[in-house]
């Protein structure tokens, strides 16, 4: 799946949301408490800080089943289970968090559940009896659970757009590809191509939470995910490498990613501000000529290493001066014998022969 950097915050959302996704024994005991018409207030892990808060109730330290965890929830008071949902720890607790921590909740259970987990650190459950929901607290952070149809539904919109933006990139791509075999590159060929990028891997992330709380009901979603956007994280990365301004290769591909990706939605469509991210100028600059290094096009050649395709780039430079290299050229390369090569010639001068005919015929 695509690749990003994530708050911590969120991270440990998505994980609880993982433990209590449709198929695993947590959600299945939280949805025998819904049918049951019972609340409940779970606590998803056990340490000093959950012990201090915690009063009453009796310890059990058993295996975790659903039906257990359903009938515990008849009685008053919290649950405490482990982080990994593998075990009960205690039941029918009186949890007593700090009064101070602020919050916007209303309801008692709520109220606490909120609290325990901004003072813990851990996921903290809350299943209404009144409302019929199932809400998740992790840090800061509220989620109230849905069903998997309404999920699902939003998901397949979401599936559905990312296909449209999937060819859409496919076409700009393979325009770059055939401008950069011709050398007519401009900073605003390479700049919608970076933004085409960035647009496909947001949407694919918000695909994916769809499938972290779908659970079993989401592996179809999980697999077309997958089809669609195979290759692209390489392909936001060579794009960066290609194009990395000269006299900055202190910088990162990762940095200029990073810019990238904090480019709000409205940024992100102004070719002008894509290209100032990736330091390629200012909306001036956007006809300005630029000269790809090689690594898209020798990242197609089958079976060249990555360690090769570095050298190859650091030895001629542009992409240009490796498509008029020979194979005497080549060899010069630490290496990359005759064999190797031949391989690279052949290769190159089909993708370029394929590129340009798919351009114009």
């Amino acid at each position: 799946m695509v690749a990003t950097d994530r708050s911590d915050e969120t991270l440990r959302l998505r994980a609880a949301l993982a433990s209590i996704a449709p198929g695993t024994a947590l959600r299945d005991g939280l949805e025998r408490i819904l049918r049951g018409r019972t609340g409940a207030l779970i606590v998803l892990g056990y340490d000093k800080t959950v012990e201090s808060i915690s009063t009453g109730g009796f310890t059990l330290d058993v295996p975790f089943t659903a039906t257990g965890l359903r009938e515990l929830a008849k009685m008053d008071g919290a649950i405490i289970v482990d982080r990994e949902v593998t075990r009960i720890y205690r039941a029918a607790v009186h949890l007593m968090p700090d009064h101070t921590i602020p919050s916007e909740e209303t309801g008692t259970r709520h109220r606490t559940a909120d609290r325990v987990a901004k003072q813990t650190g851990h996921p903290v459950i809350s299943v209404s009896q009144s409302m019929q929901i199932i809400a998740a607290y992790v840090g800061e952070t509220r989620h109230v659970l849905e069903d998997s149809g309404q999920i699902l539904s939003r998901a397949n919109q979401a599936l559905a757009t990312l296909e449209r933006y999937k060819l859409r990139l496919d076409e700009v791509a393979s325009t770059l590809s055939a401008l950069e075999i011709e050398d007519l590159v401009t900073v605003r060929d390479v700049a919608v191509v970076a933004q085409r990028l960035e647009m496909v891997t947001r949407i694919a992330r918000e695909i994916e939470d769809y499938v972290l709380e779908l659970g079993t009901d989401g592996r179809l979603l999980s697999l077309q995910l997958e089809e669609l956007i195979t290759g692209v994280d390489a392909e936001r990365e060579l794009v960066i490498r290609d194009y990395l301004p000269a006299g900055r290769r202190t910088r990162t591909p990762e940095a200029l990613l990073q810019r990238l990706e904090s480019l709000s939605p409205t940024e992100l469509v102004d070719p002008a501000a894509a290209a100032k991210a990736l330091g390629l100028g200012t909306g001036e600059h956007l006809d300005g000529a630029v000269a790809p290094r090689g690594y898209r096009l020798l990242a197609k050649v089958p079976r060249l290493p990555t360690s090769v395709v570095d050298r190859l780039v650091d030895h001629f430079g542009t992409l240009q001066k490796l498509l008029s290299a020979g194979i005497d050229d080549l060899q010069a390369v630490e290496g990359v014998g005759e064999l190797r090569a031949r391989s690279v010639r052949e290769g190159l001068s089909r993708l370029a022969e394929s590129t340009i005919l798919e351009r114009y015929v």
